[in-house]
């Protein structure tokens, strides 16, 4: 689901060219320093471990409630790698071997979603294929080759990857500014993005007819999606943004079902002085079937930051 949700949520871009104006060269200055210094706060994201919560819920005709779930989460470091550890599901504790299964079974993930991730930068940039299948990673003891290394590399804590889902770059000449709001009481300056090639996998496919099929897809995915970013200009800090897609009627399988809305949110916080990490995400989309309208929503919040070294006993 999340993975779903996650695929949905990181597309983003509209191509309406804006005019050269001074205002868009002023926003074009102010965005590049918020830009650089989002991937600041990237960076010491990885200094932290956190306490983490996801719910689901799925309500269908009229709002009755069809599925849902809570789960709580704590992430620690275990020999150098980033480990999401379940506490409790839906309100109840988790014995001891079911988070060590749970553990186990999510750092298998993680390998294996690094060693595909080193492949696509391998075949992107022509290289010979960069991890290997005895890799031991981080955590093994075999002797470290590239190939491991590569792999240990791409295993970003899973936190950083979900919590940056839309990882846009700086385009000069793609804002515009909106208006002003005022967001958890700060003055913030609403901004329209309109990136130009966003939903770009880059990656090759075996079949011609599969490239060209995805490629449509993807160029129709860019016109139809808007990213509104809210950003205290004193401190030059996005402080929210969300993602909308505005018409997703060319998506295939609609006879079956049609996804009518889509929307994500993620919000900024301050644990620590100076210091902005993601607060919470809210994805939100509605599919028409053929019973009716189903609305679904998720989130995830962050809480309890503390350094990575840091002693911590899960309870």
């Amino acid at each position: 689901m999340r993975s779903f949700l996650v695929a949905l949520a990181a597309i983003a871009s509209l191509t309406t060219s804006l005019p050269a104006t001074r205002q868009t060269s002023d926003l074009d200055r102010l965005m590049e320093r918020v830009l650089a210094r989002r991937d600041e706060n990237w960076k010491k994201l990885q200094q932290y471990v956190l306490d983490e919560r996801e719910t689901f819920d799925l309500a269908g005709p009229g709002g009755a409630r069809l599925y849902g779930f809570r789960h709580d989460y704590t992430w620690f470091l275990r020999e150098g790698v980033f480990i999401r550890s379940p506490v409790r599901v839906d309100g109840v504790a988790l014995s001891e071997a079911e988070r060590r299964k749970a553990e186990a079974d999510w750092l298998r993930g993680e390998r294996r979603r690094a060693e595909r991730e080193t492949r696509r930068r391998a075949e992107r940039a022509g290289a010979p294929d960069a991890a290997t299948s005895s890799a031991a990673g981080p955590t093994g003891g075999a002797e470290s080759t590239p190939g491991a290394d590569a792999t240990a590399a791409a295993l970003e804590p899973g936190f950083v990857s979900f919590a940056y889902f839309l990882r846009f770059k700086f385009e000069p000449g793609r804002y515009a500014l909106a208006g002003r709001e005022t967001v958890d009481g700060r003055s913030a300056l609403e901004i329209e993005y309109y990136p130009e090639g966003l939903f770009h996998e880059g990656r090759t496919r075996p079949n011609r007819r599969t490239r060209d099929r995805d490629e449509e897809v993807e160029n129709k995915m860019n016109k139809v999606s808007l990213i509104t970013l809210w950003i205290d200009r004193e401190r030059q800090q996005i402080l929210k943004y969300t993602f909308d897609d505005i018409d997703l009627d060319f998506l295939p399988g609609r006879s079956i079902a049609r996804v009518d809305d889509v929307k994500a949110t993620m919000r900024m916080g301050q644990p620590f002085p100076d210091v902005w990490l993601p607060r919470d995400i809210e994805m939100r989309f509605r599919l028409t079937l053929a019973v009716g309208s189903v609305d679904a929503r998720y989130r995830v919040e962050y809480h309890d930051y503390r350094l990575a070294d840091v002693t911590y006993k899960i309870r």
